[in-house]
């Protein structure tokens, strides 16, 4: 590990992943912005080493592509991967919120409507990154409330171009809004034990990601693999 110049940040290759996939998944580096190994090294206060091998696992996971004697790019986001989430987590997360609606007890009524005051709080001060955390949470705690405490850890593994996805989708302040709405009205069936109405919203809100990659892929279609129409280009523009 080297010293950063200027900040006195001890990085390590761990750390420099870390904080480049997070900059990745929350779109922060959009997908086709090419990333330099001596910038990086430079703005790391590393040598070009540690850089590769935090590049290489990038590329493993599908969020960095390395394309020889020319560069390397922040990867597309990629359909197939989308869609696979999708159905697992429609699968898994519709099951699981009927146990929720039919589980007793006033503790879900205080950790559910408590969520809801927070993503309020959020929506009011257009902190998007502060949402999907949020709304994170609320997914975890009615697998939790369905007694599968461990489910969503299994969900989160699989969903990274997902989440990628939808973090584009939520810089949209009326698409947040949007969301929050279905949140309040999901929560609302889970607590008056409303089970088919419960599933029903949550095949609705999880149908969500479709709608906003349509959204999205009409301005750009060039974030996506297996584009729904041909690319116009790959920015190019080092980071």
């Amino acid at each position: 590990m080297v010293v950063v110049p200027k900040t006195g940040i001890r990085w390590s290759v761990a750390q420099v992943y870390d904080d480049l996939s997070g900059r990745i998944l929350t779109g922060q580096l959009r997908p086709g912005e090419a990333l330099s190994e001596t910038k990086m090294a430079v703005h790391y206060g590393l040598s070009r080493t540690p850089i590769r091998q935090a590049f290489h696992r990038l590329s493993v996971e599908g969020l960095l592509s390395i394309v020889p004697q020319v560069g390397s790019f922040v990867a597309p986001i990629q359909l197939s991967a989308v869609r696979d989430a999708q159905f697992v987590r429609q699968t898994l997360e519709c099951r699981a919120v009927r146990s929720a609606a039919l589980a007793s007890g006033d503790e879900k009524e205080r950790v559910l409507n408590g969520l809801l005051k927070e993503q309020a709080k959020i929506i009011a001060r257009r902190d998007h990154y502060g949402f999907f955390s949020s709304d994170e949470a609320l997914h975890r705690a009615l697998m939790e409330i369905a007694g599968h405490p461990h489910v969503w850890d299994f969900i989160a593994l699989i969903k990274t171009q997902l989440d990628r996805l939808r973090y584009l989708s939520l810089e949209s302040q009326e698409w947040l809004e949007m969301i929050f709405h279905q949140h309040e009205q999901l929560v609302k069936c889970v607590l008056t034990h409303d089970a088919d109405g419960a599933v029903a919203l949550m095949e609705t809100h999880l149908h969500s990601a479709s709608l906003a990659l349509e959204k999205i892929a009409v301005d750009h279609a060039e974030f996506f693999e297996d584009s729904p129409r041909p690319p116009r280009g790959m920015p190019l523009k080092p980071f």
